[in-house]
């Protein structure tokens, strides 16, 4: 049966509401993929993460081929000419099925006199297409990142500021966390390897798996029963650094959407755990991840400046502070990122930090250890903002995990291994 929805309206109205109204791909995909088919759903997030992904690329290559931008009503086909292109540059769908595709899309967003300019467009870029793409390596568009963020990252990273951007616009790999409450990490390999499934382990987090290639969980051995979840290496340093333990006090603030509350209780399953976050509706998923395994938290919500609201006089041995940050280092999962911040972002983003690390230190007992992590890689949010603690806090003491110079550990997002993130693990003396 023939659908009754245009597959390209549909993305092109997702990238308008990332784009024009600042809403991620995570809140508006869930309810637009409500209405399609399930054989669809793949597709329409394939269309949206990847234009995002090469946004500045097909922006270059409208601007070529058109006099002049389509703007106010108009805007929604703007949106769906870089869905076609998109298709046409980066994907293997037909050429003569996207064209098609997407000139029905002007009729689904009610601009069906606007079908011939579509098609135009499209065709036209069709005869230039690889004259264009020659052109546009020559370009800034080349980077397919912002401007600021660019400078930035040539500041930060003088010598591999090329490989992080490269890193950022490549898919992402998929990686699980193996329950070391059922298995061990190489007997989950060997469980995988029986599946048909090309897995290695990580060379220094113990619980971690990448897939060769990414597969459905529900491909996966024991996934409903809880024997592996789904999470980035990186994330899953955390809780290495932390070092959980049974019977701990320990609170995990910022803790939604659950991915490294539930592997502190796989580490220590009788440890007391305090899972904490800011959004009411994102700590539904920390319990539905809770549930899956079994297993149990106090859950509650709570602003991380403000601990005597949620916390009342308690102290905590362990401190998982995964802060709120620029998500820098894991845009090659979230592309959406590098449009939805600013440059601005970064200073008041630090401030918060600044404000939560000063809040919470006081809540850890002397000889206790706090975990400040972020999913950033730009010093101003990790190591200068250590740096800056330490020297505020004569009390604390820093854990040596890298450059004496740059205080913390900072991962940088890798083809064969994790995203980018950083941590520093403080001690109260």
């Amino acid at each position: 049966m023939k659908n009754t929805y245009n597959l390209r309206s549909i993305a092109a109205k997702a990238i308008g509401q990332v784009l024009d109204q600042g809403q991620s791909l995570s809140t508006v995909l869930p309810g637009l993929q409500k209405s399609i088919s399930d054989k669809d759903r793949a597709l329409l997030q394939e269309l949206c993460f990847g234009t995002l992904r090469v946004l500045p690329q097909l922006e270059w290559c409208i601007k070529q081929l058109m006099a002049r931008p389509m703007t106010g009503k108009q805007r929604p086909l703007h949106y769906l000419l870089m869905i076609g292109l998109y298709q046409l540059i980066h994907t293997r769908i037909p050429a003569h099925a996207v064209l098609a595709e997407t000139v029905e899309g002007a009729v689904a967003l009610k601009r069906p006199q606007l079908k011939g300019l579509i098609n135009g467009v499209l065709r036209q870029f069709q005869r230039q297409q690889e004259e264009l793409l020659q052109r546009a390596v020559n370009t800034e568009s080349r980077y397919l990142h912002p401007g600021w963020l660019v400078t930035r990252l040539k500041k930060a990273y003088p010598q591999q500021w090329e490989e992080i951007l490269l890193a950022n616009n490549q898919r992402p790999p998929m990686w699980l966390r193996v329950n070391r409450m059922h298995h061990t990490r190489d007997e989950y390999l060997a469980l995988l390897e029986q599946a048909g499934i090309e897995a290695a382990p990580h060379a220094y987090y113990p619980d971690a798996v990448r897939l060769v290639v990414p597969c459905p969980v529900t491909a996966l051995p024991g996934f409903e029963e809880g024997w592996a979840t789904v999470q980035d290496a990186s994330a899953q340093g955390c809780v290495e650094f932390l070092d959980p333990q049974n019977g701990q006090q320990i609170l995990d603030l910022c803790a939604a959407p659950g991915g490294k509350t539930t592997h502190i209780l796989e580490a220590a399953p009788k440890a007391h755990v305090l899972a904490i976050d800011s959004d009411e509706q994102r700590l539904t998923r920390v319990n539905e991840n809770l549930q899956r395994l079994k297993l149990h938290a106090e859950v509650r919500v709570g602003d991380g400046r403000e601990p005597a609201t949620w916390a009342g006089d308690r102290m905590f041995d362990r401190i998982l502070l995964d802060a709120p940050c620029s998500a820098t280092g894991v845009i090659r999962r979230h592309p959406d990122i590098k449009w939805l911040r600013r440059d601005s972002d970064i200073a008041e983003l630090a401030a918060l930090q600044l404000e939560i690390l000063d809040a919470i230190w006081p809540r850890l007992k002397n000889g206790g250890v706090m975990v400040y992590a972020t999913c950033s890689i730009l010093p101003e949010e990790n190591s200068e903002q250590i740096s800056a603690f330490l020297a505020r806090h004569k009390d604390a003491q820093l854990v040596e995990t890298g450059d004496k110079n740059q205080p913390g550990k900072q991962n940088l997002p890798h083809a064969d291994d994790g995203d980018g993130f950083f941590y520093a693990k403080l001690i109260k003396c």
